[in-house]
């Protein structure tokens, strides 16, 4: 297993069935470009005689799209910016706080990560998207779903200001759940 000696960018990048890591090898002088995902390798090209460009592959069980751009900025330096769905990094990031909630906890030792989509109300544990029942109840709607036999709610109810639109709390075991940043 060589080194990657040629290393020039390494993203995070958080998507619905888990946190990625995206790492970009670039030779400058050999011309090789080498993408890794979740240090799996995607894309190895060897002898680019084009410096600059873009590479193009999927990350995660969503096949969601991703690009790296490379461009010249002066003489012999590169600058790397990653793109998902089309979207800089920082507008994708952006876009999908508006989008999904995330929440972090831990039941019984094991650490989970679950995200709502919003847009289409998908929940997804730890990179598997789950089964759900949705119910209409009388402040709002409930999204049902079981997590390593813990039953778990997601709640959605009116914030009555229109700037703030639903509110979306996780319920497990009877207890609220803090949203996680991330």
């Amino acid at each position: 297993l060589e080194k990657m000696t040629d290393l020039v960018a390494v993203w995070e990048v958080a998507l619905s069935d888990g946190v990625h890591k995206i790492e970009f090898e670039h030779g400058t002088t050999s011309g090789k470009r080498v993408v890794y995902v979740d240090g799996k390798e995607e894309i190895r090209r060897e002898w680019m005689f084009k410096l600059v460009g873009k590479e193009t592959f999927t990350v995660g069980a969503t096949k969601t799209k991703a690009a790296i751009n490379i461009d010249a900025v002066s003489g012999f330096a590169y600058e790397y910016t990653l793109e998902i769905n089309g979207k800089s990094l920082k507008q994708y990031i952006e876009n999908r706080l508006k989008t999904t909630n995330t929440w972090i906890l831990n039941l019984g030792g094991t650490d989970y990560r679950i995200v709502l989509e919003k847009d289409t109300m998908d929940v997804w544990c730890n990179g598997q998207k789950m089964e759900t029942a949705g119910e209409f109840v009388e402040d709002g709607t409930e999204t049902h779903f079981t997590v390593a036999d813990h039953s778990c709610c997601i709640k959605a109810v009116s914030s009555g200001k229109r700037r703030e639109g639903i509110i979306h709390t996780l319920i497990v075991d009877n207890r609220e759940i803090p949203e996680a940043v991330e």
